[in-house]
């Protein structure tokens, strides 16, 4: 199915952020570090099931969203550990904890796989509540490209910080040397490093539909917005506050 032709939204939209997001759409489809391509594609399709799931608005009515059997109205033949995983990222994710993750890791979701499921799920929403947006349609899901995932762990890791172990905030350096430079490392872009490539999906996505790292230093504003960085903060944290963000 071809992807929405972002020249027929309804507000300008600049050039390179349809490229950006085709370019995001191709590499789900493919293998990555610890899903395979279909499997990768079905937990989009679940982010996007997720907002519909009647067991996920009657847990999060509940005084605990850990108690009672997990009932999703899953779309796709997941595990029910990484269905849960998502729909929970998507409706819930104010109340994960520590020992949920752990508890997960000791059955079929490791952590890896989390934090590759977490990635997919923030850059999957992200496209998908811009197209909302807009007022246009979601993309169509890729069709999977076959191959096996390459289960690359990165080196320099720590715990302590997160609930998820991630690359020191100095240990970005040798193949992980384009993730951050020596003066950003702020855990916001560390908390997926544990899977390089969610980093680098992240980057690529944030670039475009807000800024990359470098652009988060300038405080004055870029040339190719329509908005100052003033504007773009008040609208960042108004959005942060209704999405419950600890940042």
């Amino acid at each position: 199915m071809a992807h929405f032709d972002y020249k027929d939204s309804p507000y300008p939209i600049r050039e390179d952020i349809g490229e950006t997001l085709r370019a995001f759409w191709a590499r789900l489809a493919a293998a990555g570090s610890w899903w395979t391509g279909d499997e990768r594609v079905k937990i989009a399709a679940e982010c996007r099931a997720a907002r519909d799931c009647a067991f996920c608005k009657t847990r999060q009515e509940a005084l605990s969203p850990y108690t009672g059997e997990n009932n999703h109205g899953a779309v796709t033949d997941l595990p029910a550990s990484a269905v849960d995983a998502v729909h929970r990222i998507v409706t819930d994710q104010t109340r994960i904890t520590r020992n949920w993750i752990e508890g997960n890791a000791a059955g079929d979701l490791s952590i890896e796989k989390y934090v590759e499921l977490a990635g997919i799920v923030v850059a999957v929403l992200s496209i998908d509540e811009f197209n909302r947006a807009l007022g246009v349609p979601f993309e169509p899901l890729p069709e999977p490209v076959a191959g096996e995932p390459d289960r690359y762990v990165p080196a320099n890791l720590e715990t302590g910080t997160g609930f998820v172990p991630m690359i020191a905030a100095d240990g970005a350096v040798g193949n992980e040397s384009d993730l951050w430079s020596p003066n950003f490392a702020a855990n916001v872009i560390r908390a997926l490093s544990l899977v390089p490539n969610a980093v680098r999906d992240w980057v690529d996505l944030a670039g475009a539909l807000y800024l990359n790292p470098a652009g988060m230093a300038n405080f004055v504003g870029q040339d190719d917005r329509s908005i100052d960085r003033a504007q773009m903060e008040i609208v960042a944290g108004r959005v942060s506050s209704y999405n419950e963000c600890f940042y």
